[in-house]
C-alpha cells in the first residue's frame, strides 16, 4: 500500500512540477512517470524496512 500511494503522490508531484516550469502535456507525463518510479522505489525501501523491523 505504501508503494502504490508513494507512486501516485510522485506522479502528481512530477506533473505539477512540469506544469509549474511551463511544460506541455508530454512533459508532464514524463515528469510524472519519472517521479512515480522514484517515489515507488522509496516506498518499496520503506516497506522493506518496516517489515524487517516488525
Amino acid at each position: 500500500m505504501i508503494v502504490i500511494s508513494a507512486a501516485l503522490f510522485g506522479a502528481l508531484l512530477g506533473a505539477l512540477t512540469a506544469r509549474r516550469q511551463g511544460g506541455r502535456g508530454l512533459d508532464m507525463l514524463q515528469y510524472g512517470a519519472g517521479f512515480a518510479i522514484a517515489f515507488a522505489l522509496l516506498g518499496l525501501f520503506a516497506t522493506i524496512l518496516i517489515e524487517r523491523s516488525i
